[in-house]
């Protein structure tokens, strides 16, 4: 379905949207693992920018967006927000919550050559070369007030099980933000009928509250996104 989906966009679309949406897909194909993700990005880092621009991606605008009603300049010190990028990539993200006085941000990624992109954008406290998933991090417990994915879930990223380490590093009253495609919720093996039931368990067993669920429009190419904002208890 994905596939087909692809074509149909590349064909109808000129050469250079099709090229990068061709490209960005190459990333989420059906079977991929995590490892193999991780080297597709790290091949693709010196273009990801260039084909993941504005104009066709707004996943770091919705989750600064989100980051910033939560944490309203007019009652915040966000200089003092510790917050880590999951999936930060090249830095998309952290240039943003950089530039709306989030000033204590950390990045993880898996791909060493988009955190080289990364690293060399100021925007980042501390930067770790680490895969999201069930694995425990070298991230102490209860660190930050928020922890936010933009872009970070597709075939073969974040498996529904690292929900339990984002929920670890989290501290009590601080947040949870997923930024995603909303197809994902169906097209995705790992997250088709498990990710918002798998969301819901962590809710009745008191470990986080859900916030909001909001779905917006032109968040990758043409297709919609969906925001999730959880209050870790």
């Amino acid at each position: 379905m994905a596939e087909e989906k692809a074509k149909r966009f590349i064909q109808s679309s000129d050469a250079r949207d099709g090229q990068a949406y061709g490209t960005n897909f190459g990333a989420h194909k059906p079977g991929m693992s995590m490892i193999e993700v991780a080297e597709y990005y790290s091949k693709w880092a010196e273009d990801y920018e260039h084909d993941l621009s504005q104009d066709r991606y707004l996943g770091p605008f919705y989750a600064c967006k989100a980051m910033s009603e939560e944490y309203p300049l007019t009652t915040t010190d966000r200089k003092s927000i510790r917050i880590l990028d999951v999936a930060c990539g090249t830095g998309f993200l952290g240039e943003k919550l950089k530039e709306e006085g989030f000033t204590y941000v950390d990045g993880l990624d898996p791909s060493d050559k988009m955190l080289d992109v990364a690293r060399t954008k100021d925007s980042y406290t501390n930067l770790y070369c680490e895969f999201m998933s069930d694995a425990t991090l070298p991230i102490e417990n209860d660190k930050y007030a928020c922890v936010v994915v933009a872009g970070g879930m597709g075939e073969g990223h974040i498996p529904c099980a690292a929900v339990t380490e984002m929920i670890r590093i989290v501290q009590p009253g601080g947040y949870v933000i997923i930024v995603m495609r909303e197809e994902y919720l169906t097209h995705v093996q790992e997250y088709a009928g498990r990710l918002e039931e798998c969301f819901l368990k962590f809710e009745n067993d008191g470990k986080w509250k859900r916030c909001s669920r909001t779905v917006v429009s032109k968040y990758s190419f043409d297709n919609n996104g969906v925001i999730f904002k959880f209050r870790v208890c």
